[in-house]
Formats: C-alpha cells, structure tokens, sequence
C-alpha cells in the first residue's frame, strides 16, 4: 500500500475538503453580533512584510528560536543531537480592519505531518469574513514545512506501482528514513511531540503580543488544541475541534476499527437504497468474494505515469485502498460501483480513486513527523496483540514504532478535565476515522463549557461544509460565550447523503431500455 493510503486514516478535513471541493458560504448574520473588544498590536520586531505562492496580498512573516528539548522533555533515546535550538516558523494573515479588532485565530492543522503555511492559502477563503477584524495565524509545527522538517530525503511512494502498494516496501523506506533523520543536527525524534509543539505554539503567541487566543483545530489538530489547552488554560478564549482525535484514542487500533465501521456503513446504506440494491445485490458479499480471490497478478494502468502495470494486489493492500474514499461521502458514494468493477477485475478505477485522494502537493506530510508523534503518544497504549483484529495497518504502524525512540511524555496529556473555555466539538457520522463517539467523549469530558455538534451523513470535517463557515463566524464573534456556544447549527445537522453513483453509461442505457432498467421497477424512487 503506498504509504499515503496506509497511514491516511489520521488526515485532516483541511487536506479533504478544501482541496478538493469548493466552499459555499450563506450570508445570513445576525446583526446583534459583536465583535470581541480585545485588540493587541504585533511587536515590530516580530514579524516582517512577506508574500507566499497562491496569496496575492502582503503577509507578516516571522521566526522564533525554541528550546529543541524544552523544559520537562525526557527521553530514553539515547541520541545527542548537536543542535540545542530549533527555529518555529509562522505566518499571519493581518486583520483588515484598523480598529476594534477581535482575539486572533491560531489554525492548528492536521496529519499529523502537516505545513499549516503549505495549506495557507487554500483556506483564505474560508477565513475571509473573520480575517476582516482579527489576525489569522499559521504556524509551522515542530517537524513540519520549514520548523525543523522531518522529511524522508526520498519519496516514500516508489514511482513503480508494483511497489508503492506492497506494505513491505514502505517499511523498509521508512526504516531508513528514520536512521537519516536522527543523523540530522536536530534529529531527536523523542522532541517532536505534541506537548513540545503546543509550548512552542504559545511562545509564538506571546512573541505576537496576543494576551489571549483563539484555536481550529482539524484532525489531528483536535490533539494539539486540546493539549494546548491543557497546558495554558488561561490563554484559550474560544476553540473549535473538527473531527476529534484525543490523546488516547490509540490511533492505529481506533483507526483501523472505525474504517471497518464506515465500511460496514456503505454497504448497509446501498442496500437499503433501492436504486443500488438493485445495481449492486449484496454488496457486501461481493466485497469478501473479492478479498477472498486475492492475492493475484493484476494489469492496471499507473495513474501517475499512465502506463500499464501487472502488480500483485493482496486483500490486505485493496482493503487500505477502500478507506480512503470513506474520508469524502460524495467519494464514498462512488465505491458499490469501483468494488463492481474490482469483482470483474478491472481494478484500475479502485487505484486511481485511492491515488488522487493524496494528490493535492500542499496535503503531503512529513512523515518523520508524522511517526514522532504515533510512535510516542499512540504506540506505547497499543496492546501487544490483537488476535483477529489486528489488521495490516496496525501491524504496518507496530513493525515502524517498535525501533523508534520514545518521549517519556506526562501522564496527564492523556486526560481532559473540565474547562473553562468555550468549546465546540464537531463531528461528522460517516467519519471513517473520526466519528462522533469521539468527539462525544471528548466533550462529556471537557464539560459545560463544550457543546458537540453531529452531522450524521457528513465525513471527516465539517467546518467547510454548507453553513458552517456562518456558525463558526457567530461562534468567534459573539460576545457572550453562553450565547456563543448556543449558536444555532441546525442547518448542518440534517445534510442528506449523496445518492450512489451511477456511471453516465448505465444511466444511459437504462434511459434508452426501459424495459431492463431499474427505472421500470415501482419501488425505486418511491417515498417509504
């Protein structure tokens, strides 16, 4: 499996949804909205005049020095890195307004892996409106874009087919890249945890002059804002967490059983839709007589390098393919009618749909970065055997995290406690990675102070989706954090599901036969 699919179960809705469907925004405000009173000027020294690719205006620009090991970081590594400090890039996207502007947003972006500046510009938009009269700030976590990278010096996804989809492969090249990183001057791979970014997060805050901020965190960013949180309680005003992924969730275990679930999901869902029961007759059972068929030697076009190729597809590789349509309901819509291909061997629609899901060049991570955080906060929760459930993905993410050298991390980043911020907790009921059980622990946890909001047939994130963008202004804009947090989300609750996709071709031919379309049968397209 190419390493994208195999570890994609923890991608953030920003890599999703954003680059991949436009946004709609609604413009119904109320007008007895009021805009925070808090303002804070930027230090001059902070940040500087700076442009980056896809952003026409001017930004700020700025760097801080940080401790590589900051304060209460032990680790039983072993490694002596030569370099002591590390350096956090940011950037901030300055309010438009000259007066009255309100407590910044911090966006704490996904993977974990992700550049928050790569992903920048594609969420100006999104931002636009609370960009009017409050600073929107990116930074670059520890490990990410240009904060001290871990990148792997070669790709991880082999340009030949053949070996970017065999499990065996990514081991071994990851496996190596590891042994490159900790020959780096900052290769302390025990020091790039989500507790020593969330410090450096509020050193990046107090060199911007901001007393108090507000965070969005997507995905994995769910984890940082709640440690961030934890850590500096007095600092977070208001904080939104879509697609809640907690310390103790054991990302490779909970991963690979919610992806069983949306999967599950799917199958139940053509059947009880009449135009796929009929199209597609017990799905599921279709889907395990294909698995069952594997492995085998399969000719397939390349979707990168448009050539044929004959691989060796294994249940173990097709199964991590399917999951990652399930992050999008629109893409998962389209999967009875890929598995109907795969089941008459043409697996060529399955590869490519999985392969253009981490196509976007701002989604890639940096999967040093990426194993820091799993193999020292998920990996040590991880029972030493599974039996029945342990499936390639956690046994990919076992083989990797078993050499890696581990934090000795608090105790305490593990539980939420009852908070004093005002929180909204987002969660979409078709999330194959995420789903609502976690953002319902979640906010039980937090308290009063957190309200948990359900799209039932949404996926991975919900921010972007429909009125959001309007429910997330009010939420931040609203003076009142009991008013703020009573916000009226009502109109993401009932999102239908896509209808099944259907190719132009059968539409076609059932257009022009009627008699052997399923257009003829009474029960499809009949109210229940």
């Amino acid at each position: 499996m190419v390493i994208q699919v195999i570890s994609r179960n923890f991608m953030t809705l920003l890599r999703r949804k954003l680059s991949l469907h436009s946004i709609v925004w609604l413009s119904c405000l109320a007008p007895s909205l009021l805009v925070s009173p808090l303002s804070f000027a930027q230090p001059a020294s902070a940040t500087k005049p700076c442009r980056i690719v896809g952003v026409s205006s001017e930004l700020q620009c700025g760097q801080i020095s940080r401790p590589l090991r900051p304060v209460g970081l032990q680790s039983n590594s072993g490694d002596q890195p030569k370099a002591t400090t590390i350096d956090i890039q940011f950037v901030v996207f300055p309010a438009l307004a000259r007066k009255a502007k309100g407590t910044p947003i911090f966006l704490l972006a996904g993977g974990p892996g992700q550049s928050a500046i790569a992903i920048a510009p594609k969420l100006e938009g999104f931002f636009s409106r609370l960009n009017q009269r409050r600073d929107i700030v990116f930074v670059d976590q520890r490990g990410t874009g240009k904060s001290a990278s871990l990148n792997c010096a070669e790709p991880l996804v082999p340009p030949s087919l053949a070996q970017s989809i065999r499990i065996e492969t990514q081991i071994s090249l990851m496996a190596s890249c590891s042994k490159s990183l900790r020959a780096l001057p900052y290769g302390d791979l025990t020091a790039f945890t989500t507790t020593a970014a969330m410090q450096d997060l509020d050193a990046v805050r107090n060199a911007l002059g901001y007393a108090e901020i507000d965070l969005i965190g997507a995905s994995y960013g769910t984890r940082a804002a709640l440690e961030y949180m934890r850590l500096f309680p007095e600092r977070a005003r208001r904080v939104v967490i879509d697609g809640v992924a907690p310390a103790d969730m054991v990302l490779p275990i909970s991963g690979a059983l919610d992806s069983k679930i949306a999967t599950e999901q799917i199958f139940l869902r053509c059947q009880k839709e009449p135009a796929c029961a009929k199209r597609y007759p017990d799905l599921a059972k279709a889907w395990q007589g294909l698995l069952q068929q594997l492995p085998k030697d399969v000719e397939v076009r390349n979707p990168a390098t448009q050539q044929n190729e004959v691989v060796k597809i294994t249940a173990e590789s097709l199964s991590l393919i399917l999951r990652q349509p399930l992050y999008v309901p629109s893409f998962a819509s389209v999967l009875p009618h890929l598995i109907s291909e795969a089941a008459a061997g043409r697996f060529t629609p399955l590869l490519t749909m999985g392969a253009a899901m981490g196509s976007d060049p701002a989604s890639k991570l940096a999967w040093g970065m990426h194993f820091a955080v799993v193999c020292n906060e998920d990996y040590p929760k991880m029972p030493t055997a599974l039996g029945e459930n342990e499936d390639s993905m956690v046994g990919f993410y076992r083989t990797i995290c078993k050499d890696w050298p581990r934090a000795k991390l608090d105790p305490q980043f593990y539980e939420i406690k009852p908070t004093q911020t005002t929180v909204l907790v987002l969660s979409g009921g078709a999330d194959p990675v995420t789903p609502p059980r976690h953002g319902k622990k979640v906010a039980e946890q937090l308290g009063t102070n957190a309200r948990h909001i359900v799209s039932d047939n949404l996926g991975h994130g919900l921010m972007a989706q429909g009125c959001m963008p309007d429910v997330l202004f009010k939420f931040f804009n609203t003076a009142k954090a009991e008013v703020a947090l009573a916000v009226d989300a009502e109109c993401i609750k009932n999102v239908p599901a896509p209808p099944t996709f259907v190719p132009f071709a059968v539409r076609y031919r059932e257009l022009t036969n009627p008699q052997s379309s399923i257009l003829s049968d009474p029960k499809v397209g009949a109210k229940p």
